[in-house]
């Protein structure tokens, strides 16, 4: 893994070390703690910043044949926890986790050791050592991060936000409205969470109106802390059709009752609700986006022992295409639709999202995003076919680049990974004769996917 790692010509070396490398990075999607961004506390060692909450890692120790409590347990000590993932890694190669766990050793500590049992103490001292003297600032600092939206629910107080706004921080920390929990209509705990949105916004939420007066509360409160995107990431398939406002507030408050509703009231409710908050997200010019394809919390045994989100999750075989036109059909119809950006987790729906994108663009270059290879696909075969199925159908130039979509304050380098296989793809093709040798040009296109476009697309 030396300088040239995953550089396979000339041209992809000279784009990426004098054009690609050194753009700062906008990490316009992540899921990192505002609380400890705001708190900018050291860190206690290597195993909290690597294996606290990542469900990557947890899967492969899972696979690996590694014992919950040594995952996830709370008997197990930090140190037995990063031996088990240094007994996994050598059997990651050709998994992503390979490449990222040494990029980001080789990154923030210098070592280029590879990560097992037998360098698994040396490695475990060397870098809790310098994490022990380091803050999530410094380590942001030292990706060239110049800004992060976190993903936030609209009860959320921001008052973290709020700290790190009216302190000295340094990297631009921006929250996103996610309100997920919005749609969860038949759930137990919805009739719960409304009262706690109702407590939020001020605003007592008796029916439909009061709802959405309460969700423009939040909006407009959490613009005012300099939101400029929302996200969208309902497991299952996009629900989305002709409405009636009378049936979706008749299935909303019968809810509200503890009744149970048919299954078109809820999808009357759930598209009514997802209209009107796209609308707000027109009026504010954010950017909307739609992370769609996945199922979620498939290992019922680990739900009930640790919860959701624990590394259970898998792509889904849902279709999307006709829900999707409906809605952005519909928005656009009525000159209310946002920048937007959509992400599948679906390989097998490269195409199905990407054509999409194109049927609605107009007015600001690149309105309509495909975004980034996400998730299971965020490795190195799935950015290829994500950049070559963009390049073939949409417009690769005007492309908003990559983002993390971590929990943990160590995974930058994967937009080093990224800027790595984007630089590559273009010297192949020159190298090829598929497109023209203008380093200048090429450079400046790099320059733009890595940070420009983002920038100029966010406004932040």
């Amino acid at each position: 893994m030396n300088d040239d790692f995953l550089l396979h010509t000339e041209v992809a070396k000279n784009l990426y070390h004098n054009y690609a490398k050194k753009m700062p990075i906008i990490d316009y999607h992540n899921h990192l703690s505002p609380e400890k961004i705001a708190k900018n506390e050291c860190f206690k060692d290597i195993t909290e910043v690597w294996l606290s909450g990542d469900h990557y890692k947890w899967r492969a120790m899972r696979a690996n044949g590694i014992d919950e409590e040594f995952i996830t347990g709370k008997a197990t000590t930090s140190y037995q926890k990063f031996e088990k993932w240094a007994e996994t890694v050598p059997y990651t190669v050709r998994n992503p986790l390979f490449h990222w766990t040494h990029m980001e050793l080789k990154k923030y500590f210098g070592i280029t050791d590879i990560l097992q049992p037998s360098t698994c103490k040396e490695i475990y001292d060397k870098a809790s050592l310098k994490l022990q003297k380091t803050t999530p600032e410094q380590l942001l600092l030292e990706a060239n991060v110049e800004v992060i939206c976190t993903t936030d629910d609209p009860i959320d107080d921001l008052k973290w936000h709020k700290q790190i706004a009216e302190g000295d921080f340094k990297i631009k920390v921006l929250p996103t409205f996610r309100p997920d929990a919005v749609f969860a209509i038949d759930r137990d705990e919805f009739v719960g969470y409304i009262q706690k949105l109702g407590n939020a916004s001020a605003i007592e939420i008796t029916d439909l109106q009061s709802l959405i007066a309460a969700l423009q509360q939040r909006v407009d409160f959490f613009e005012s802390l300099g939101c400029r995107l929302s996200d969208f990431g309902v497991a299952g398939p996009l629900v989305f059709d002709d409405f009636s406002e009378r049936v979706a507030n008749e299935a909303f408050t019968q809810r509200l009752a503890g009744n149970p509703i048919s299954e078109d009231q809820k999808i009357q409710y759930s598209s009514y609700v997802l209209y009107k908050l796209a609308s707000m997200y027109h009026a504010k010019d954010w950017t909307q986006q739609y992370h769609l394809g996945s199922v979620r919390n498939n290992n019922d045994r680990l739900m009930r022992n640790l919860g959701a989100d624990v590394g259970c999750d898998s792509v889904s075989d849902d279709v999307y295409a006709h829900q999707m036109a409906k809605l952005f059909n519909k928005l656009d119809s009525d000159e209310k639709l946002a920048k937007t950006i959509t992400y599948n987790l679906n390989p097998a729906e490269n195409e199905v999202f990407a054509t999409m994108m194109g049927n609605y663009s107009g007015n600001i270059p690149g309105k309509m995003q495909w975004g980034s290879a996400w998730w299971f696909l965020d490795q190195k075969d799935g950015m290829e076919k994500q950049l070559q199925t963009l390049s073939n159908i949409g417009l690769l130039s005007r492309f908003v680049g990559m983002l993390t979509d971590s929990r943990s304050f160590m995974s930058f380098p994967r937009h080093e990974y990224f800027r790595r296989i984007l630089c590559n793809e273009i010297g192949r093709d020159v190298e090829n004769g598929e497109i023209p040798n203008d380093i200048n040009f090429l450079g400046k296109m790099v320059e733009n996917i890595c940070y420009y476009n983002a920038f100029n697309y966010f406004k932040f």
